[in-house]
């Protein structure tokens, strides 16, 4: 038995010295441990190889049953503090310097500091500002990294959905490990991990009407990516109420476009530009109709850089203006919004 210990120890020892990854030595574990229990059973007792290997096949059964508890207890284990976020260590305080950012941050957001456009202030006005994400999804995917990495201060995102293997093909915010989990904690644990100086409040559950007014009225701004209308109208209905900006972005199939609905500043809200709902099967959804991966990447990057400039001042915002990409024939349009007299929602 202690050929076949000091076997396993050169394995899985010796594999690691040099460079061999976990998984191939763990499989030579296993085809070591079933080789070992063949020789218990199909040997004589009396054999010198059964003999050498221990002699009885129960001694192995007992150590493999200790091993097998062992590694599930760690699964479970590992599995609960993906879902609680808890992978990553804490970041290491650091000396504040001017306006609040540490060397680290100094450092991470200097290609936005240099820019003109946005310079110390511009990032400040980041750090400082709160952001609510609607959808953790296709066009959330993409918000959120973005938004962590530009340096966002505190990001809110609300989904009740879970994530599933059909979300991965363009859901790049996700990984396989956690499906099953919800998008929101999903997404706060890629958030985190990206850039620790941020806040993350995640929302796992629907936007009602109950909540949307309060929860709208704490943050500056609003992104919208959900992928129906009736969230749609309410957001809108909430960020006007609140005389908040909302960008809002859709996809299909391979064409996406985005707006800055802003009515406080004179322009159009969403409810001017679609007054009422198209008819099911008019819009499909993207499990109907399908979506080329990378397009939410494209439309979700564009709603980013729209809250960037809001947040910053810089440039001009797409307020009263539809950006339309057509990924398959490669154009793009800019279609000039106004606002509707008698609307519903914002009385333009």
């Amino acid at each position: 038995m202690l050929l076949v210990l000091l076997l396993g120890a050169a394995i899985w020892f010796g594999g690691g010295w040099m460079g061999v990854n976990r998984e191939v030595r763990a499989t030579l574990l296993a085809l070591l441990f079933v080789a070992v229990l063949g020789i218990q059973v199909a040997f004589p007792e009396t054999h010198p190889l059964r003999v050498a290997t221990g002699g009885s096949a129960g001694l192995w059964l007992v150590l493999g049953g200790f091993v097998v508890i062992f590694w599930a207890y760690r699964q479970v284990i590992l599995r609960l503090r993906q879902r609680a976020g808890w992978e990553r260590e804490a970041p290491v305080p650091q000396t504040q310097k001017k306006d609040g950012f540490t060397d680290t941050e100094l450092n991470r957001y200097a290609r936005h500091i240099v820019l003109r456009e946005i310079g110390g202030q511009g990032q400040k006005a980041l750090k400082e500002a709160k952001v609510l994400v609607v959808g953790a999804g296709g066009l959330g995917a993409p918000v959120l990294q973005y938004l962590a990495a530009a340096g966002v201060g505190t990001i809110g995102v609300i989904d009740s959905d879970t994530v599933e293997n059909t979300n991965l093909q363009r859901q790049i915010i996700h990984a396989d490990a956690n499906i099953g989990m919800p998008k929101v904690f999903s997404a706060q644990a890629r958030m985190e991990a990206q850039n620790p100086f941020i806040t993350v409040r995640p929302y796992n559950r629907r936007l009602t009407e109950e909540i949307a007014g309060e929860l709208i009225a704490d943050y500056d701004l609003v992104l919208d990516g959900t992928d129906n209308f009736d969230t749609r109208y309410l957001v809108n209905a909430a960020c006007v109420a609140a005389g908040k900006p909302l960008i809002s972005g859709a996809l299909s199939q391979w064409e996406g476009q985005m707006s800055v609905f802003d009515p406080a500043h004179g322009a159009p809200c969403y409810r001017c530009i679609f007054p009422e709902a198209p008819a099911p099967h008019l819009a499909p959804s993207c499990a109907e109709a399908g979506v080329i991966g990378p397009l939410p990447g494209v439309i979700g990057s564009m709603m980013a850089v729209e809250a960037i400039k809001l947040i910053t001042g810089a440039g001009t915002p797409a307020r009263g203006q539809m950006l339309i990409y057509d990924a398959l024939y490669g154009e793009n349009r800019t279609i000039q919004l106004e606002r509707r007299a008698g609307c519903e929602t914002c009385g333009g």
